[in-house]
């Protein structure tokens, strides 16, 4: 996987240095997937290595998200991730090497996260924005993760007892871009998260789509045989029709699409 990755990454690494001054080229900032950390060395810490061979002086930050790389494993699990955005947030803003904007790649959950960033925070600003397999439509099936069964099968259990009540929302991290899609109403009601994001609740925040706008380029890479995501067409923004049918709703139907990046060219 990690080779797969790494060999997707080589045309994007072109795209984040394209428009940059060689003698000054974008920052990146990263944000791993569920069950990795910010500095496995077989995964976010290869990326990291790769983009600064490709990229000499680049500044890269690999989003640790708790004190430790055990607490920022478990964090892709149990969090609020509104609060956890909030924090991140936060936190580029304080980091002066980001202060005239970045390049943000996120990885699996990470993707999602990543464009969370680009529509609630506006300072620093995303130049370009790549999400590799983001659940950007939620998920109706919890992947397998790998070197995380324990936690994985806490998850799965909470899930199952409940996705949409109180406790599991805002602490669970997948159950805050669970997508139930029968009924569909309940996941617009109690998600609280994704349902924001996504302006599938009463009213969509006007910012969002502010911030949006300020991309050069938004890169969705979905996974043609990817059995992680269910369905594999949320990573590009598609998802089950309302009410549990198989049919797959295409991105330009997507309230998301409509109310705040239909302005965006998708490549």
């Amino acid at each position: 996987m990690t080779f797969k990755i790494s060999v997707l990454l080589l045309p994007f690494l072109w795209l984040l240095t394209l428009a940059a001054n060689v003698k000054d080229p974008v920052p990146v900032v990263l944000w791993h997937g569920m069950g990795d950390s910010c500095c496995n060395p077989l995964s976010m810490g290869f990326i990291q290595k790769l983009i600064r061979t490709n990229v000499p002086r680049v500044y890269v930050r690999s989003l640790r998200i708790g004190a430790s790389i055990p607490e920022d494993i478990g964090n892709g699990f149990l969090a609020n991730m509104n609060d956890e955005v909030a924090k991140v947030c936060e936190q580029l803003a304080q980091d002066e090497r980001l202060a005239a904007g970045y390049n943000a790649i996120g990885f699996s959950q990470g993707g999602l996260f990543v464009r969370a960033l680009a529509q609630r925070c506006a300072h620093p600003p995303i130049r370009n924005l790549i999400s590799i397999g983001g659940p950007q439509q939620g998920i109706f099936g919890l992947p397998y993760c790998p070197g995380s069964a324990a936690l994985c099968a806490v998850v799965r259990r909470l899930l199952d007892r409940g996705a949409y009540t109180d406790f599991v929302q805002h602490n669970v991290v997948q159950a805050q871009y669970w997508h139930d899609p029968n009924p569909a109403e309940r996941y617009r009601q109690a998600n609280i998260f994704l349902a924001d994001l996504n302006c599938e609740q009463l009213h969509c925040n006007s910012t969002y789509r502010d911030n949006m706008v300020k991309l050069r380029n938004f890169v969705l890479v979905q996974f043609s045989h990817d059995h992680k995501l269910v369905p594999k067409e949320t990573a590009s923004f598609g998802f089950y029709a309302d009410n549990g049918t198989p049919t797959i709703i295409p991105m330009e139907q997507s309230p998301i699409y409509k109310e705040v990046i239909d302005i965006l060219v998708f490549e």
